[in-house]
């Protein structure tokens, strides 16, 4: 089992830009953020006697809440695709290391080669060629 490679063994270190989406998806995702944004809405609301028309005071929130959107659906898919990377590479290394205790096991127990062609087919693990 030594051309598995296991989850802890997957050492890509993230870039300046992945760190700081990560930090900006910890500072989005707590409940204080959530009411701050409330507290914007709220302060707004009043504003609209600031402008001089409802359209240009309409048009503030739009703006400011349009790229504030913007930004975040980017710096928050970036943390959402690195996480989806990372639970792919832990489910192909538990699907490998069952794979190769089935293959094991089955030296004993031939009805699990069958099991173990239906799993590999299923996940498209690939066989691998021993040296």
């Amino acid at each position: 089992m030594s051309d598995v490679m296991m989850p802890s063994q997957v050492t890509k270190k993230p870039s300046v830009f992945d760190r700081f989406a990560t930090h900006a998806n910890e500072f989005v995702s707590r409940a204080w953020f959530f009411a701050m944004c409330v507290v914007l809405v709220v302060v707004w609301a009043p504003s609209y006697f600031l402008f001089d028309t409802a359209d240009t005071w309409q048009l503030v929130i739009n703006t400011v809440t349009t790229i504030v959107t913007f930004l975040l659906v980017a710096l928050l898919q970036n943390t959402q695709t690195r996480s989806d990377e990372a639970v792919q590479h832990k489910l192909n290394a538990l699907a490998e290391g069952l794979s190769e205790l089935m293959r094991r096991l089955g030296e004993d127990h031939g009805e699990l080669r069958q099991a173990e062609k239906e799993l590999r087919d299923a996940v498209g693990l690939e066989r691998r060629e021993s040296s």
